[in-house]
């Protein structure tokens, strides 16, 4: 029976996707689930100075948090060295991101785990290939939604533009998490989690963000968004 599936996006870049995602899939583990990471795409990477190969990062960490033994090819089958949207990295490096791919590699990975948790770069409208961004990802896989958002200034507008396209676009919303940071100390911060609670219907979750002090598959802050995600999730 094919596995369960989660799409994690963010309302921008660098708001914690992959702190979340590991600590959730860590949580997930914890309840006995097999659980795979995918990273469909991943930018920015870096190049090994002894093979040359392009290292995807996060996709390691993922791997880790995960404790998958799933090939790090499947998991991130699409990586560049640009930090930049995964249409425009593909198309600098003269190469097209096939969905077909995505598929095949999610499939790989819902075959041998109990659920997939699927990690986009960037926001929901962030492109993929032409006319294929993150929301089509989502519909094309079946997916329902987890919104990450970092609590800054601007993060009610960025929230809220997030969850009126995810809805527009008939896709289900589990849950919203919001990225406190420890050291960061602001009006906004301080009024974000009572504004958005308020205005939002889906569940929040607020965990504390510390990137380098604090590994995400050691936070049991993760183990409440991981038993509101399996009741929401549909049955496998």
């Amino acid at each position: 029976m094919p596995a369960s599936g989660l799409l994690i996006t963010g309302t921008d870049t660098g708001v914690g996707k992959t702190f979340v995602v590991c600590g959730l899939a860590a949580a997930l583990h914890r309840r006995g689930l097999r659980v795979a990471p995918f990273k469909p795409a991943e930018t920015g990477c870096e190049r090994d100075p002894v093979s040359g190969e392009l290292i995807p990062a996060d996709a390691q960490l993922l791997r880790r948090a995960s404790q998958t033994e799933a090939p790090l090819e499947i998991i991130c089958p699409y990586r560049f060295a640009p930090p930049l949207a995964p249409e425009v990295a593909a198309s600098q490096a003269g190469i097209a991101i096939d969905p077909q791919r995505i598929l095949d590699c999610y499939q790989t990975l819902s075959s041998a785990h109990d659920i997939v948790l699927v990690e986009t770069a960037g926001g929901i409208l962030v492109p993929l290939a032409e006319d294929f961004n993150y929301g089509d990802l989502a519909r094309f896989l079946g997916l329902p939604v987890l919104v990450v958002v970092r609590s800054k200034l601007g993060a009610i507008n960025h929230t809220l533009l997030t969850f009126k396209y995810l809805a527009s676009a008939g896709l289900s919303i589990v849950a919203c998490v919001l990225n406190h940071p420890f050291a960061e100390r602001s009006l906004a911060v301080e009024t974000n989690e009572a504004t958005l609670r308020r205005l939002l219907r889906q569940p929040l979750y607020v965990i504390p963000h510390s990137p380098v002090s604090q590994r995400p598959w050691e936070n049991r802050g993760f183990d409440e968004l991981a038993a509101q995600i399996l009741v929401q999730l549909p049955a496998r």
